[in-house]
């Protein structure tokens, strides 16, 4: 991938917003997200205002987040990573899917699944 390509441009976009929101910044969703914004996660609303309200309230804006790989594909970038509390040391394993246009991200799907016992699995979750 070239650096200049558009999904080299969209890895540093979800990673410099990732790394943001992973620090406290909720309000970086406001330059990342498309007004039109499209939540594919049940439960979690479309819309830049409500999507951003939503996220600022909810558990992963308080969690650990611990990025494990992110692999970028014209207008995709996924991102896989452990978000973790205090109340749930063993966390979740979360994988993201955004869609990007034009340097904004216009839609998110979602996959989370709980990291279970290590004897479980193995050869580890991530």
């Amino acid at each position: 991938m070239s650096e200049n390509s558009k999904a080299a441009r969209n890895r540093r976009l979800a990673v410099h917003g990732f790394t943001e929101f992973a620090a406290g910044n909720v309000d970086v969703l406001r330059t990342l997200l498309h007004e039109d914004f499209i939540e594919h996660s049940p439960g979690n609303p479309s819309g830049r205002e409500a999507f951003i309200a939503f996220m600022a309230g909810a558990p992963v804006a308080r969690a650990r987040l611990d990025l494990k790989r992110v692999i970028a594909d014209d207008d995709y970038a996924v991102m896989h990573y452990h978000m973790t509390t205090d109340d749930d040391p063993r966390g979740v394993a979360v994988v993201d899917i955004w869609r990007f246009v034009d340097g904004q991200i216009t839609e998110h799907w979602d996959v989370v699944q709980p990291v279970p016992e290590a004897e479980q699995v193995p050869r580890g979750m991530f």
